[in-house]
């Protein structure tokens, strides 16, 4: 399959053979603005837990706890946001918080009830999703996984089209 005719599907890209095999995104790392407000959001809002701070206070390690850290917040102070619209680089990162369409309504409540911009809702088939924008206007997608779908076993749900989210 070919993806934007860019030649992706060109599996010797790289050269040679294939003899990597990822068995997981590991992290994020964030440069942040205001590292009070990042972990706000990150910590107090979405609940992954503080690990710790590192390079003198200017940095957290924050987990699931799934792994050591999934994302990593370096404050950077008034260093150039990052572009909006469409461009080369980050869309957004997804973030699964529950196991059930309840866990996201739930999450659509609070962040209602916290005043915080919901920039979208989507039915992806294999997953429902809501999008919102951090501190520093990454887009950041909430999701569960839709109930009796198996992505694994049919593949080609993974790109179906998207349809609007009602909850």
């Amino acid at each position: 399959m070919a993806l934007g005719g860019d030649g992706l599907a060109d599996r010797t890209l790289w050269g040679g053979t294939q003899s990597m095999q990822a068995h997981y995104l590991g992290h994020v790392v964030f440069y942040v603005k205001d590292l009070g407000q990042s972990l706000s959001f990150y910590r107090d809002l979405v609940g992954f837990q503080e690990i710790g701070t590192t390079f003198g206070g200017k940095a957290v390690a924050l987990t699931s706890g799934r792994t050591h850290h999934e994302i990593l917040l370096i404050e950077v102070g008034s260093a150039p946001a990052p572009l909006s619209g469409v461009r080369r680089g980050l869309y957004h990162i997804g973030i699964k918080i529950g196991d059930n369409l309840e866990a996201l309504r739930a999450a659509k409540e609070e962040l209602e009830q916290r005043n915080i911009p919901i920039s979208g809702m989507s039915d992806h088939t294999v997953t429902q999703s809501l999008y919102l924008h951090d501190p520093d206007g990454n887009e950041v997608e909430l999701y569960v996984d839709a109930p009796g779908i198996d992505w694994k076993q049919n593949p080609q749900a993974v790109l179906a089209p998207i349809k609007p989210l009602n909850i």
